[in-house]
Parts: structure tokens; C-alpha cells; sequence
């Protein structure tokens, strides 16, 4: 029972800081065909082993409660993560910071070309016997047509064994080594410069800006935060790599592991809180008030939205469409549970606008964007997701045999995931440090667009 009551004055005191923040300003593998200019919703990396060093201070807000909300009590643990502590000792090590300094920046101007792409591939047995032009236009069909693999094996871009083969009928035996090698190409205008919010031993927190993939996907290959951040640790063994998703067109919190246990740990909490959404209903009231982690975003949707409070747990599912490979995430009966909690804060009848906080429990990709747009309000500007959770567009597009520059299919006229100019923001992450256990809160400034539209109209 004291465990529960502590949890429960846990969630009570986020849900007031949340209150209090909201008065007070602060400011994918989804991949589409290589060559067709598409991006990704990012996945997991590989963790680190030593440990890297920025001379970086900490720029993280974490609000003291009172001795009557917590004493000394347990947080319940579910089996992924030894049981957490929270005593009033770890509360006294935290320190408010109203009048912080401007957070520490990095990042490089990006080259104008990129260095290209190796894509390698092995013959099997299956495939032993067929012509590299048949190999490489049925295997890889997605990638390019026919005529563009055609261009590309005449223009010498592939080898077998190391050599150089410009002949498309040549016969492939088993165990020959293929290599495609994509030529260096100019990506897309992104931003370069990030934010550090946070940074300890183990985990650095980002503040991405809109426009900025987070891993490499489609025609971002260079262009991404894990290349800043490889950059800028140049000089370390490893580096820190991001452990959930942000899509490319979302700004805010970006949490990165410095260290192998911190990916892994960081890795099952997000895991864990994904599971808690169990067959499209709510987990159980007990263990939902057991907070470890809570990912909270700032948005502007279309339309006004006359309910204070929303919980939606439509799930997620895919459906095929053209340009995203592995198909598109839609609102779908048949998909995986999701479930998104939204608060509004504003509502602008003039504008015809909701200025609402969303908090997620699970992790689906694109879930906000799905979410919303499921219940007729679709976020401000987004060019993919209407009424209904669906995309736009829903007919497939006319197969074209016609071919970019570099072989590949030209970039699909139909609105993609990647594509930017909605308005959602990644503005606070309350998380039990997976290392020492302490309670943490990053907030990232809400960008110009949120400033002054944190005030729920009466």
C-alpha cells in the first residue's frame, strides 16, 4: 500500500510541475527506397562501451516536492528494472534552475555532397544462375526500376568479387560478392546546430530541431544528429546514439545513451512502457500511476477541440502506399495498441486552433500525428495525416518506369512521412535515471510558435 500511495504522489506531483510549466514558458525503421529521397522514423543503435566527456554543464529543471508529498518510499519495479528508491536525500542533490544559462550548442556546417552509399549483398543458392540485371531489378526492385539498374550496372557502379562488371547478363554463381556503389549526392537542406539539455556520464540529452533526422534513412544519409554527434566526438571511442524515435519534422528532447547499460536500460523502460498498453485498453489504474517515464509534447492542431481532457487509444497498424517501403503507420482497428493522453491548453477561435499537451504511453511511430488526426483534429500544417488517422492520399500511384539521375525512382508526388511543416513539439521527459536512480526533469524551450499559447481558455 506505501508503494502505491508514493507512486500515486509521484504522478500527482509531475501532473502539478506539468500545470505549473504550462503557465510559465520555457520555450523511422520506416524506410523509404533509397534512392527516392524518403527518410526514416528512427530506431535503435548499437550502445556504447567507455565513457565520453563533453565540457558541458547540465541544463535540466527537476522540482523538489514537499516532505508531505514524499517521504521515504519505493517506487514499484516490473521486472526490466531493479526496484527505484526515492528518497528525500536524491531530491536534495537536485537544483531548480529558473535563471540557468543559455544551454551549451554543437554542430558543423554540413558538406555539399555527402559520400555516397556501398550497398553489399551475397549470391545464395536461390539466386545462383541468375543475371546481375535480373538479381539486382528483382531483388532490389524497390531501390530502382528495371532501366535505372540497367543505367547503373552500364555506368560501372557494381562489382562482383572486387571487379568491376558493366555486362547486365552476366551469370551469378553462388558466394560471389556483389557491391552496389551509390555516387555522392547533395541532401536536402536540414539544420545543423543541437542544444545540450542535459549530460551526465551516461546520457546526453539534445534539443533537435525541426527538420533534422535523427538516423540515417532515405536521401539523409549525412545529414542527421548521429553525424553531428559522431563529429563532435571524434576524438572518443564510441558515441552516443539515440534510444527512441523523433520524427524529422518534431523539435524537442532527444535523448541519447553515452554508455552500453544506459542504451540497455534506457532501451527496456521504453520497452516497458509500450508493453503497459495491453489488447487497446488501458493497463491496470495501479500500475499506470507507477511513473518511470513520461514523454510529454506541445502541439497545434486544427480545429477547436471542446473536451478539457482526451484519451485515445486508437491502435496503429500499416498499410502499403507508395514511397515508404515497409508500408505506412495508420489509425488501424487491426494495428498494435497505442494510447495518448491530451490536455488542452488553448483554444484560439479566431484562428480556428488548439494548442494542446499530449503525454504517450506508447511509442508507435508517428502516434501523435496518427492520434489527433484520428479524432478530426490533424496538426496544424501536416501534409501526410487527415481526419481519420489516414493519409491523404490513399490511391497508390501510377507505376512510372521513368528514373531519377542516379538510376533511382523519382521522389513519389504523394506526401511522405519525412515531409515537414507540422507543428509538434517534444517539450518534457520525467524519467528515474537508469543508472543512479534519481528522479530527473529535462525540458526543452517550447519554440516561437507555443510562446504565449499556454493558457487554457475558460
Amino acid at each position: 500500500m506505501s508503494i502505491l500511495i508514493a507512486s500515486m504522489m509521484i504522478h500527482n506531483y509531475i501532473r502539478k510541475a506539468d500545470r505549473f510549466d504550462e503557465t510559465f514558458n520555457m520555450t523511422q525503421q520506416e524506410s523509404y527506397n533509397p534512392t527516392q529521397g524518403g527518410t526514416s522514423s528512427e530506431g535503435h543503435e548499437e550502445g556504447l562501451t567507455t565513457r565520453l566527456e563533453l565540457d558541458l554543464k547540465p541544463v535540466v529543471a527537476v522540482r523538489k516536492p514537499s516532505d508531505e508529498d514524499l517521504r521515504s518510499e519505493t517506487l514499484g519495479g516490473s521486472g526490466l528494472h531493479d526496484q527505484v528508491t526515492i528518497k528525500m536525500s536524491h531530491f536534495n542533490n537536485f537544483k531548480d534552475t529558473p535563471d540557468s544559462p543559455s544551454p551549451a550548442t554543437f554542430g558543423k556546417p554540413w558538406p555539399e555532397f555527402n559520400d555516397g552509399l556501398t550497398y553489399r549483398d551475397l549470391v545464395r543458392s536461390p539466386d545462383s544462375g541468375l543475371t546481375l540485371i535480373d538479381f539486382y531489378s528483382i531483388k532490389h526492385q524497390s531501390s530502382a526500376p528495371l532501366l535505372g539498374w540497367l543505367q547503373r550496372i552500364e555506368n560501372g557502379q557494381i562489382t562482383v568479387n572486387g571487379t568491376v562488371i558493366t555486362d547486365p547478363k552476366t551469370v551469378l554463381r553462388i558466394g560471389r560478392e556483389l557491391v552496389y556503389h551509390r555516387h555522392p549526392w547533395k541532401e536536402p537542406y536540414a539544420p545543423h546546430l543541437l542544444e545540450v539539455l542535459f549530460e551526465d556520464d551516461h546520457l546526453i540529452a539534445l534539443n533537435k530541431p525541426s527538420g533534422l533526422q535523427v538516423l540515417p534513412g532515405g536521401q539523409f544519409q549525412l545529414r542527421t544528429v548521429l553525424t553531428q554527434l559522431q563529429w563532435h566526438m571524434k576524438n572518443q571511442e564510441s558515441c552516443p546514439v539515440p534510444v527512441h524515435r523523433l520524427g524529422r519534422g518534431t523539435s524537442g528532447i532527444l535523448l541519447c545513451a553515452k554508455t552500453k547499460l544506459a542504451k540497455t536500460k534506457l532501451a527496456a523502460l521504453f520497452a516497458e512502457k509500450t508493453s503497459q498498453v495491453v489488447g487497446n485498453r488501458k493497463v491496470n489504474n495501479e500500475v499506470n500511476k507507477v511513473v518511470k517515464m513520461s514523454k510529454i509534447y506541445r502541439a497545434l492542431v486544427c480545429g477547436i477541440i471542446n473536451d478539457d481532457e482526451i484519451v485515445i487509444e486508437e491502435p496503429i497498424g500499416t498499410l502499403k502506399y507508395p514511397g515508404v517501403a515497409k508500408g505506412l503507420y495508420v489509425a488501424s482497428s487491426s494495428g498494435k495498441p497505442a494510447l495518448s493522453r491530451v490536455h488542452v491548453l488553448k483554444r484560439d477561435v479566431k484562428n480556428n486552433h488548439t494548442v494542446v499537451q499530449v503525454e504517450i504511453q506508447s511509442g508507435r511511430p508517428h502516434q501523435i500525428r496518427i492520434h489527433l488526426s484520428f479524432i478530426g483534429h490533424p496538426l496544424l500544417g501536416d501534409p501526410l495525416y487527415v481526419n481519420g488517422g489516414i493519409p491523404k492520399c490513399y490511391a497508390p500511384e501510377t507505376v512510372d518506369e521513368t528514373f531519377a539521375e542516379d538510376g533511382g525512382y523519382n521522389k513519389p508526388s504523394n506526401p511522405v512521412p519525412g515531409d515537414c511543416g507540422y507543428y509538434l513539439h517534444a517539450h518534457q521527459l520525467i524519467l528515474c535515471h537508469p543508472i543512479t536512480n534519481e528522479l530527473c526533469k529535462i525540458t526543452a524551450p517550447l519554440p516561437p510558435v507555443f510562446l504565449g499559447e499556454s493558457t487554457n481558455q475558460e
